[in-house]
């Protein structure tokens, strides 16, 4: 048996283990879990006994079976702590970020151990850092590594995803993608703010502004000519409807990802597609002048990241551990529609969306289906630094769906 099937097969302890669980995040997304799974073999883990007892004794009383979970206390820069962690379960999910600073330890582990993996990041920065330091390792143990399985960037992907199999139905191929925010109602956590925060500071560092900057940053080797792929940054009409659009702040993490999808798919979108992503506000007057706000206010919040505006900020900002309350959480909602044009000019639609916030609600959704995806369905036998899209495909889509979001093909 090679070292990559005793890896895979090796009985563990745990089919599930969620790490962060005492965050924000991670209290929402061992919520969804225990009332989703309450008889799944699965551990909360996070650096301190004591919270992780609180958010047990929290879980009890959504969920008596609740009070036998098993705990990990493990300090995610301790490599003894993570590579014992990662041993003991065939899945690791985590909330706890910045990926950048406490993240890198425990993936590492899980890449050596052949443990799947999932995660909610957004810094791009650091997961072109962990391809290049455990992909291939990941390939040879056969772990699943699949990062930005929230918002950044599961509509995305999946959402291209449906474009292409409805082409691919019709014997099509996509040629081009756009993804347009229709409407998106939701708070922030200061993890999340933390996150971000840490992410722009390291873009003092000329490397890291390189890879944001590169539109094939997560693409292997090989990728196709990066000119005219760049992300628009300036208000602009859209050429189909005439109505205006405003640069979306996640499409340079979102948009990376897709064409990595493509990539490890074998260019099945073709080594030609297209894909960009934008916010759409409207027609006319109007819809000019809030593109044009959102794009100088896009500008302006990079002014956060440096000397005192950023210390004045950060008074006012919550303070990780806080986020929006269950209200906020349940009154938030997203869609998004994606249209798909195909090589021979077909054209193709799907929308994506949710009734919750999608930084929170509907993230602790997306990424609690992701990790039951991996520990419960026959998926393929690849391992390495993957996608939603390219790992768990299809079958994520259909959990979604089951768990209540939209994703509507057509």
């Amino acid at each position: 048996m090679t070292d990559r099937e005793q890896r895979r097969t090796r009985a563990r302890e745990f089919d599930l283990v969620l790490f962060g669980a005492t965050g924000f995040t991670g209290r929402l997304v061992a919520e969804y879990l225990v009332k989703k799974r309450p008889s799944l073999r699965w551990a909360l883990a996070g650096r301190s006994l004591d919270k992780l007892e609180r958010v047990r004794n929290e879980l009890a009383a959504l969920e008596p079976s609740a009070k036998e979970l098993p705990l990990v206390a493990g300090d995610s820069l301790d490599k003894k702590a993570m590579d014992g962690l990662a041993s003991r379960t065939r899945v690791v999910c985590t909330t706890a970020g910045p990926y950048a600073r406490y993240g890198s330890v425990l993936l590492g582990a899980c890449a050596e151990q052949g443990t799947d993996y999932c995660d909610l990041t957004g810094e791009t920065h650091w997961v072109r850092e962990m391809i290049d330091a455990h992909h291939a390792r990941a390939v040879e143990t056969g772990a699943r590594i699949v990062p930005s399985c929230g918002f950044d960037s599961i509509p995305s992907d999946l959402g291209v995803l449906l474009l292409h199999e409805q082409l691919a139905a019709k014997g099509g191929r996509l040629a081009e993608a756009h993804y347009r925010v229709r409407r998106m109602k939701g708070g922030a956590s200061g993890g999340t703010i933390a996150s971000g925060l840490y992410a722009a500071e390291r873009m003092k560092d000329p490397a890291v502004r390189r890879v944001m900057a590169d539109p094939f940053s997560l693409s292997p080797e090989g990728a196709p000519e990066r000119k005219g792929h760049g992300d628009w940054l300036r208000p602009r009409k859209d050429p189909d409807t005439g109505r205006w659009l405003a640069p979306f702040f996640m499409a340079p993490v979102n948009t990376r990802v897709v064409r990595r999808s493509n990539a490890l798919l074998g260019y099945a979108y073709g080594r030609e597609f297209r894909y960009d992503e934008s916010i759409d506000v409207g027609r006319g007057v109007a819809g000019m002048a809030r593109a044009a706000a959102t794009s100088a206010g896009m500008a302006l919040s990079g002014a956060v990241v440096f000397g005192p505006v950023r210390k004045l900020a950060e008074r006012f900002l919550p303070a990780p551990g806080e986020g929006p309350s269950r209200e906020e959480r349940e009154s938030g909602s997203f869609e998004i529609e994606l249209l798909g044009v195909g090589t021979a000019g077909e054209r193709v639609r799907a929308r994506v969306g949710a009734t919750q916030d999608p930084g929170y609600g509907a993230t602790s959704w997306m990424l609690g289906e992701s990790a039951l995806c991996l520990a419960e369905d026959a998926l393929p036998e690849r391992g390495g630094l993957l996608t939603p899209a390219s790992c768990m495909g299809m079958k994520l889509v259909e959990r979604l769906r089951a768990a209540g979001m939209t994703f509507q093909a057509g």
